[in-house]
């Protein structure tokens, strides 16, 4: 239903009709002049040829300075969502199962069904703030748990897990012989301190990007931290899929890492002040809604509210929204992207609760 959501959008867009997106977490602000800049010296210098299928190695280098590994242990691929699909495809077999604590990011779940895996929901609720239950996380890891994913701060809730709870996820996980896959594409924007998976040791999967952060979404450039084996199997597997991602566009992302501080106080200060905008308005409605721990994300609930046919309706306001089933089994929530300008925030927000039954 996301894409669903998202092709009508466009299809109303190319009729000259305006929305108001709030249903993707793109975010309006431009990419850095710097990193635009530097992909343009890098294809004048002939950096447009076939690059390594493991990443640049000065970029390589970079990210395991910042993230303290080995560049051994870091493959760069074209986007975090082929990141997450290439570890699934290598990692899983059939009859094997993958834990994900939900509401999640719909590609885990097309991932894991897509190589013939079982998927296994860990249901969260709005009432506990989106917090996990270790216990029933216990009850459903067994022998046949290859992956645990993780996603903090998380999408579409924005809640980040908290430093306990963490722990103990990636000590369930590794003494029932299951690898933590953490996606932790919102961790520098973080309005709040977030806990990284390699804090807890590094047997375990970092996926990262340049997407959010760095507001380079069209770009397509992500990375992993695996160990050297694991890494291996994904340059191989680079190599005789995506080929590499482009050798300007990873220079680009090179001189991104040497503004990543200030690039990243920018986002989440103007986010910061998006997600207050737009908790006032929510708050004088009879939605429920957790204050959001990171960008971009609001995943309110609506008591007796078909999410589906509350989006597509919608649309014939201007407005498009992502239906919570896109999420999972949650069918009274939507989650509101606040990846637009702020008077767009305003005046999409009260479209929308302007059509609340």
């Amino acid at each position: 239903m996301l894409y669903e959501i998202s092709e009508k959008a466009i299809q109303l867009e190319n009729q000259g009709k305006r929305i108001i997106k709030f249903n993707l977490g793109d975010p309006n602000l431009p990419t850095s002049p710097e990193i635009i800049e530097a992909a343009y010296e890098a294809m004048k210098q002939g950096k447009t040829r076939y690059s390594s299928a493991a990443g640049e190695k000065k970029l390589r280098e970079e990210l395991a300075k910042i993230h303290n590994v080995s560049a051994d242990n870091v493959v760069v691929t074209n986007g975090s969502k082929w990141a997450v699909f290439s570890l699934m495809f290598l990692l899983l077999k059939r009859g094997e199962n993958v834990v994900v604590p939900s509401p999640h990011w719909t590609s885990y779940e097309l991932a894991a069904k897509r190589v013939g895996a079982e998927i296994r929901f860990l249901r969260r609720d709005l009432d506990s703030e989106w917090k996990v239950d270790i216990s029933k996380l216990e009850n459903l890891v067994d022998k046949n748990t290859r992956l645990v994913i993780l996603n903090s701060p998380n999408n579409p809730t924005s809640k980040v897990i908290d430093e306990k709870t963490f722990g103990e996820i990636v000590q369930i996980a590794n003494e029932g012989g299951a690898t933590v896959l953490s996606d932790e594409v919102y961790s520098d924007i973080s309005f709040v301190e977030t806990k990284s998976i390699l804090d807890f040791g590094t047997d375990n999967i970092l996926v990262n990007g340049f997407s959010k952060t760095f507001a380079m979404t069209g770009w397509r450039i992500g990375y992993v931290i695996v160990e050297r084996e694991l890494a291996q199997k994904m340059i191989k597997l680079n190599q005789i899929t995506t080929t590499c991602v482009p050798g300007f566009i990873q220079y680009a992302a090179l001189k991104g890492l040497e503004f990543r501080k200030r690039i990243a106080d920018e986002i989440r200060e103007q986010f910061r002040l998006r997600a207050d905008l737009a908790c006032s308005i929510l708050s004088k409605t009879k939605m429920r809604f957790s204050r959001p721990d990171a960008p971009f994300y609001l995943f309110p609930k609506v008591d007796g509210l078909d999410s589906e046919r509350f989006s597509l309706n919608l649309l014939d306001r201007g407005v498009a929204i992502a239906p919570g089933t896109a999420f999972g089994d949650y069918r009274e929530h939507f989650r509101i992207a606040l990846s637009v300008p702020e008077k767009d925030i305003e005046e999409g927000l009260e479209k929308l609760c302007e059509a609340l039954p």
